[in-house]
């Protein structure tokens, strides 16, 4: 009866988005340590010419951005039995679609701040392809997540172990609840 209640609950697949320097690595890396899942740094899976183009201070199209995102889904459909946080911007309503149609239980956390703040992140970095000059095209192709269920925004004005425990807490939230815990 247990394995046939594990069989019906569907492996989770966290994806932080939100604009660059906004934050994405740091909490997505920290989540899936936490919890003991397979972590995706999208970043490491952009062509060489993408992030030549990127670093040249030339945004990226949506016909630029296609083999990056069927590279990501990919990589996630060949681990179907793995839990997943994956740090990826998720500009665009339509690439966060083909995320959820991958059969995982999906939970965005778009961590969210004004732009002169993470303007000033980005300043501070250092070796990253990003150009800080980039900023503002991301925010011009964010389409925000307003009226999409599945997503958590969070306000990155708070310290990284808050953002974490928030997360966390929205985690534990939507778990699904044994029925015989319930019945107990």
């Amino acid at each position: 009866m247990q394995t046939q209640q594990k069989a019906n609950i569907k492996l989770k697949l966290i994806i932080v988005m939100g604009v660059s320097g906004c934050g994405k690595s740091s909490v997505g890396s920290k989540i899936a340590s936490d919890l003991g899942y397979q972590f995706i740094e999208a970043d490491d899976y952009h062509s060489p010419e993408s992030k030549k183009h990127m670093a040249s201070g030339k945004p990226l199209t949506d016909s630029m951005r296609e083999p990056w995102l069927q590279r990501l889904m990919d990589l996630i459909s060949a681990c179907p039995q793995q839990n997943t946080v994956m740090a990826y911007s998720g500009l665009r309503r339509k690439h966060r679609q083909r995320f959820r149609e991958l059969g995982f239980d999906t939970l965005y956390v778009h961590l969210y701040g004004e732009q002169e703040v993470i303007l000033r992140r980005m300043q501070q970095r250092k070796d990253h392809f990003m150009p800080a000059s980039l900023l503002a095209s991301q925010y011009c192709a964010l389409e925000l997540p307003d009226a999409e269920p599945d997503v958590v925004t969070l306000d990155i004005g708070i310290d990284l172990q808050h953002i974490v425990e928030r997360v966390h807490a929205v985690v534990r939230l939507l778990q699904p609840v044994p029925i015989h815990s319930i019945m107990a």
